[in-house]
């Protein structure tokens, strides 16, 4: 039907599964959990099967069906033991259905499994995370059901509990002939939209006539001849029970897209289906049928979830409000008017807005009008965010407020008022809807057949593993809205039940199932007992005081910490009696008194606390928690020594540093460390004479070793008898012991330190010094002041190099990559040299530059790959040129033809230092720039130096003929192709050759560069009588860019790049083209070959139009052929492609007639100068393929090549283990499956 329409919603599920405390248990170690007060079992959800548990529920409750299903026994559908044997015949549906059945009748548990059912179905993982729909699910169910029972007794249950007859009937207005046609169904399907209820639907499909006339008349088959005729429809037969679906999911043909139909629908507890039966000379109670169960489908038309409201015709279940509210909904709602303040009740706000009218109704907008003149404040604004929306509000309070069958209107009931409704603008009483064919139609028939649960009606909302009871007119919340009524299932009110059947859910289940439910719920019984001494049970970590000693203030194991440590699982109901004598059963030899005390593993060692009293108290009131460390001695000492317990005695560690007397240099401080294990409750007094010598003073830092010291401060000396606990001592932290002479440091009046703020910090330093041993590493502490010069000087004494060694070497950082960077000036401090903790310095031969000096890096060329990087100390002060002389001695080159540039962010040669006389520092070198030694001289301030190229297009047939020998696509000559900076292969077509470069300022004119490039030698060979016979373009990847128009232009006009080339092109004639002229070269294809004549320039002038149309016309003039007989096409040489100019291409529609063509200067032509057009002659050539043999092998290049790429990447992500793919967290709609449901053969 649907198909995969929806996904299911989880929002109701409570992810709080376990208490506080409790230990988490896999759930499969776990029983399930027993009944609750409702003794009703819901069905666990697999993923998506809401819908099919409700369904389930459904037919459970259906005690025919159920009674049908148990009456097959194991000699007609075999037995589930046998599924293994090839011969045996074994209806698995009915058995696991069977069985499912039982489990929830029976079993002792919140929620049964369905995994066993929908394994004999035939699904898989896939299959159970996808939601169908229940309409859908109903009618494969019944059909894979009667195919597995064909053969047995039962196999015409559907059909006997479930089907029905309808008869279509055509009756001749002429004759009176009746031509029917008769249809079964199993469930009757409903329309939704535009009906009040069900009563109007089943109206307008068994009552109403349908009426042939006009021109719509019907073929009599009795009278040969189109007639006037009526077709109905009534039913012929009424099953036991009765399954409606409601078409509430619709399709939206304007917005193309799927909705669902939330609008309202009643419909009744009772109803009489006499109107609509083909026979109704029977008794009232043969059409008399009851609602037993309402499947609900809450959310939208792509996801939801499925529940089911189902009366509980046995009286199986405890039903019983855990609520009962004292008094009714109506009288609540008229004490709640009467004692509410108008202001904050919206309720009495409403009633009394409508009161005050005389016909005590009004239209819905009218009434939110009339709320904001009363109160000066729309709904919106003042109830909205509380009670949703005014219209939903009102349809909430359906005992106070009823609406007008078109919902437009809104009214008092008549128990809130004393006046009668008055009549509607159609004369339509509120209450009384439009009669049809005499029959009457009542709203309130609806409530008024909503029976009183208290009389024995026990309703239930099945919610896969919540079931609660409900009253019968919560039914009503359901006629409406995106959590609404999806299915009807009613039964003839005829079927009464067997009194030995109410409150029996062991009635009619075959002895075998009965057999396997005890069996199931004592091993349940069994397992929840061990789940329950397994969930009150706590496991204790016991510490014999004979495998401990006692020192350094705390408790250590004579042995390892496993040896001396005894577990003990016990169940923390029991009392502290029950624990100490199951202690003395473990320890047989113990003798004297027994002290059980709470004990906690610190850093510095095991503390005891508190010791345990109450014998008679469980462990769970004294708050002994699950895995909790009990110590186990007399209570006095252990191993002779006492021991002090509680909080105020625990041991800290204390990090003490000391200044250390090695201090080289006089900028920095080290530090000599160790740790110290004190009881908290030591005074600080007794601290210092232990660790500060006579006249010493403490230092503390909460903040621990290694963290930013500005929180170091003085202990006074009114602190001397303050514990270490009581000024904030803990694990971790770090005290300073100075000595007299050191206190200098120490700003006695804040009592903070002065000179001393520096981090500890250290360094690594390896040897570069020595090629021909191998490099050693050592580590160096320091602070963020120490200066590199002491760094250095311990770095050779701790690698045991030579003292001489100090004067002639420096220290270097490594890079991540391993290059040495600059040295660092010796007298810089760690934090000027911004050097991070844990930095790599090399130590290498050379001095260090000073503060005033800069170590720079240069290479020869532009190619910093060709040649060797060198390195150069020279003074900031330095001028460019001093520099340049500088690094030309060094490299061994000599002459003026040189000039420096900085390396880009590409690590290309960027921009010059033009100004020689500048200094480094004034042009913001710094250190370890790299610069690069150019070869040849800058032009003056204000000159361009422009290299030129002499441009000479190549015919077509010269590249034909190195195209021409190919086999396979593969050609053996590429001359004409070369490989682009991005690795693709390109079309040159062109002929370059380097002329030399000029150097000309930007003031000149292009004329005056045309006449300089005549004076090149390459240029001189060539007879060119005026520079009005060159054409200049820019260069850009090896071929002829930007036309540069304009002789008198100056060269600054034009914004050339700072690193512009420049070809010029000679011609056979002047030229002056104009700025709205387009220089295109066109080329007339060869008839019968795949390729061209020589190409011509094609002068276009474009002020008036650049389309396709103008195109066209000016190509066909330049060849004398009409426009009609010609076919043209631009060529993209980087694709090897060509693009049809068609007049066709750019039609426009009749909306669009009066728009301006688009110019084919834009998308996706690009129009530009120099462009190659190909030109087919239709009157000699009909072929319309404009490419080549040369296209052919340049394409076939490219796909090789990026075959090659796409092969290097994969093998990089293999090599990379890269193979994860990025989670997006968007939601995809899943694709429509149809269900089904896997049936075996059994005929």
């Amino acid at each position: 039907m649907f198909g995969d329409l929806f996904e299911e919603d989880f929002s109701f599920i409570s992810n709080n599964q376990c208490g506080k405390g409790k230990k988490s248990k896999p759930r499969d170690t776990e029983p399930p959990a027993p009944r609750e007060f409702t003794n009703l079992s819901g069905i666990k959800n697999q993923g998506g099967t809401c819908y099919l548990n409700s369904l389930l529920q459904t037919l459970l409750f259906t005690p025919e069906f159920r009674e049908a299903l148990f009456s097959l026994g194991p000699e007609e559908l075999g037995t589930l033991d046998d599924i293994s044997k090839p011969d045996a015949k074994v209806r698995i549906i009915p058995l696991q259905l069977q069985r499912l059945f039982a489990q929830l009748l029976l079993l002792d548990q919140q929620a049964a499994s369905t995994t066993d059912l929908t394994e004999s179905f035939g699904w898989n993982s896939n299959e159970e995370m996808r939601q169908h729909d229940v309409q859908e699910l109903n009618r494969i169910l019944f059909s894979a059901l009667e195919t597995s029972l064909v053969g047995t007794s039962g196999h015409d249950i559907i059909n006997r509990l479930y089907h029905g007859i309808v008869v279509n009937q055509i009756v001749c207005k002429e004759c009176k002939n009746v031509s029917e046609r008769q249809e079964d169904f199993l469930d009757l399907t409903v329309a939704v939209k535009g009906v009040a209820g069900l009563e109007e639907a089943l109206w307008n499909m068994y009552v109403e006539e349908e009426y042939f006339e006009n021109d719509n008349l019907y073929r009599c088959g009795a009278c040969d001849k189109l007639v006037e005729a009526s077709k109905s429809a009534k039913l012929r037969k009424l099953p036991p029970f009765l399954t409606i679906s409601l078409l509430r999911f619709n399709f939206d043909f304007e917005k193309c897209e799927r909705y669902k139909e939330t609008s309202c629908y009643t419909f009744p507890i009772q109803i009489n289906l006499r109107p609509f039966c083909e026979q109704t000379e029977l008794d009232d109670s043969e059409y008399m049928y009851e609602l037993f169960s309402v499947i609900i489908h809450k959310g939208g038309c792509y996801g939801g979830h499925y529940h089911v409201y189902i009366r509980d015709v046995d009286e199986l279940g405890n039903w019983q409000l855990q609520e009962e509210e004292s008094n009714t909904v109506e009288d609540k709602v008229l004490r709640d008017t009467e004692n509410a303040k108008e202001v904050e009740n919206p309720l009495a706000v409403l009633k009394g807005i409508l009161s005050e009218e005389e016909s005590k109704q009004m239209p819905v907008d009218q009434l939110g009008q009339k709320l904001l003149e009363k109160k000066g404040m729309s709904w919106n604004k003042k109830y909205r965010k509380q009670y949703g929306a005014l219209r939903k509000y009102l349809q909430n309070h359906p005992q106070v407020f009823q609406f007008s069958p078109d919902e437009n209107k809104v009214g008092l009931k008549e128990k809130y008022h004393k006046l009668p409704f008055k009549s509607d603008s159609q004369g339509q009483d509120l209450q009384s809807p439009p009669q049809k064919n005499n029959v009457q139609w009542n709203l309130e028939k609806t409530s008024t057949t909503l029976r009183d649960s208290s009389a024995g009606c026990h309703w239930f909302d099945l919610n896969d593993s919540k079931v609660q009871p409900i009253k019968e007119k919560d039914i009503e919340k359901q006629f409406q809205g995106k959590e609404s009524a999806y299915m009807l299932f009613y039964r003839k009110s005829q079927l009464k039940r067997p009194p030995e059947a109410r409150g029996n859910p062991r009635y009619q289940i075959p002895e075998h199932l009965l057999n396997e439910m005890n069996a199931a719920n004592t091993e349940l019984q069994k397992k929840r007992a061990e789940c329950d001494s397994a969930s009150h049970g706590i496991d204790l970590h016991l510490h014999l005081s004979s495998c401990y000693k006692f020192h350094n203030g705390a408790l250590h194991p004579s042995f390892t910490w496993k040896e001396s440590i005894v577990d003990l699982t016990i169940d923390r109901r029991r009392t502290l009696g029950d624990l100490r004598q199951s202690v003395f059963q473990m320890l047989e030899s113990w003798e004297g008194d027994m002290i059980l005390s709470i004990a906690k593993p610190l850093p510095a060692g095991l503390h005891l606390y508190h010791s345990l009293d109450g014998d008679e108290l469980t462990l769970d009131g004294i708050g002994l928690a699950d895995g909790a460390d009990i110590f186990v001695w007399n209570g006095k000492e252990v191993g002779g020594t006492k021991v002090l317990t509680g909080p105020d005695h625990e041991p800290v560690i204390v990090n003490v540093l000391r200044l250390a007397e090695y201090n080289e240099g006089g900028k920095g401080q080290d530090f000599t460390e160790s740790q110290h294990i004190i009881p908290c409750s030591t005074e600080l007094g007794a601290l210092r004479r232990a660790l500060a010598p006579s006249g010493g003073i403490i230092l503390k830092n909460g903040s621990g070793l290694g963290k930013d010291t500005k929180n170091w401060e003085v202990l006074p000396e009114e602190d001397m008898r303050e514990t270490v606990k009581s000024v904030g001592l803990t694990d971790g932290c770090s005290i300073l012991i100075l000595d007299s002479h050191d206190q200098s440091l120490v700003n006695v009046s804040n009592g903070n330190l002065t000179a001393f703020t520096y981090d500890i910090s250290w360094l690594q330093v390896k040897n570069f010094c020595r090629t021909d041993a191998e490099e050693k590493q050592v580590k160096i502490t320091t602070t963020i002041e120490t200066v590199m010069s002491d760094i250095k000087i311990k770095a050779i004494q701790e690698l045991q190099l030579e003292e001489e060694l100090a004067n002639d070497s420096c220290l270097r950082p490594v890079s991540g990559n391993g290059k040495l960077l600059s040295p660092v000036p010796e007298d810089y401090t760690v934090k000027e040299a911004e050097l991070k903790m844990g930095s790599l310095l090399g130590l290498c031969h050379g001095k260090s530059p000073t503060s005033t000096q800069l170590f720079l890096y240069f290479i020869v060329g532009s190619d910093q790959h060709t040649g060797p990087e060198m390195e150069i100390v020279v003074e900031e002060t330095a001028s460019v040129r001093e520099c340049l002389n500088l690094m030309l001695e060094k490299s061994g080159l000599s002459g003026d033809n040189w000039h420096l540039r900085r390396l880009d962010w590409c690590y290309e040669a960027g921009e010059a230092l033009s100004q020689e006389n500048a200094t480094l520092k004034e042009l913001n070198v710094c250190r370890g720039d790299t610069l690069v030694l150019t070869e040849g001289k800058l032009p003056p301030k204000g000159f361009l130096k422009i290299p030129i190229w002499w441009y000479k297009p190549l015919n077509h047939m010269e590249h034909q003929e190195n195209a021409r020998d190919q086999v396979n696509g593969v050609t053996c000559k590429m001359e004409a192709l070369e490989v682009s900076p991005a690795g693709e292969y390109v079309q040159t077509d062109m002929g370059l050759c380097y002329a030399g470069s000029i150097e000309i300022t930007g003031e000149a004119s292009l004329e005056d560069l045309k006449i300089q490039a005549m004076t090149l030698p390459c240029c001189q060979e060539q007879i060119i009588p005026l520079p009005a016979f060159l054409r200049a373009w820019t260069v850009e990847s090896k071929r002829p860019g930007k036309l540069l128009r304009n002789n008198k232009q100056q060269l600054n006009e034009y914004k050339l790049a700072a690193r512009v080339e420049i070809c010029i092109e000679p011609l056979q004639k002047e030229e002056n083209l104009g700025p709205h002229e387009l220089l295109l070269r066109v080329q007339m294809g060869i008839p019968g070959q795949r390729d061209y004549y020589h190409s011509t320039d094609l002068v276009w002038d474009i002020s008036k139009e650049c389309t396709t149309g103008a195109l066209r016309q000016r190509v066909a003039s330049h060849y004398c052929l009409p426009v009609d007989k010609i076919e043209i096409a631009k060529y993209f040489p980087e694709k090897f492609e060509w693009l049809p100019i068609s007049s066709w291409t750019q039609q426009i529609s009749k909306r669009k007639r009066k728009k301006k063509q688009e110019s084919l200067q834009s998308a996706p032509y690009h129009l530009k100068d120099g462009d190659i057009i190909g030109v087919k002659n239709l009157l000699l050539d009909d072929t319309k393929d404009f490419s080549t043999v040369r296209d052919d092998v340049g394409k076939e290049k490219q796909r090789q090549l990026a075959l090659e790429k796409k092969k290097s990447r994969q093998a990089e992500r293999l090599q990379n283990h890269i193979f994860s793919e990025e989670k997006v967290n968007i939601k995809h709609r899943k694709p429509e499956v149809a269900l089904s449901i896997n049936v075996g053969v059994f005929r």
